[in-house]
């Protein structure tokens, strides 16, 4: 019973969140710079995804013993 109190608490908290408007994404729209943070998002994004990727295959070399 508790977790289910504990779910619908958190649902309203978050109903509370969703519903307030975001300035900053409106000013960074309207003046073009959405594009950049976007762009930069993704650049770290893809790097952290290439480190991960490049990790594992190192880890799985010495798995194997090689």
């Amino acid at each position: 019973m508790k977790k289910i109190l504990a779910a619908i608490f958190c649902l309203f908290l978050t109903l509370n969140v969703i519903a307030q408007p975001v300035e900053m994404a409106d000013v960074l729209r309207s003046s073009g710079k959405i594009y950049v943070v976007v762009g930069t998002i993704a650049i770290i994004f893809v790097g952290l995804a290439g480190y991960l990727f490049m990790l594992d295959k190192r880890v799985s070399r010495l798995e194997k013993g090689k």
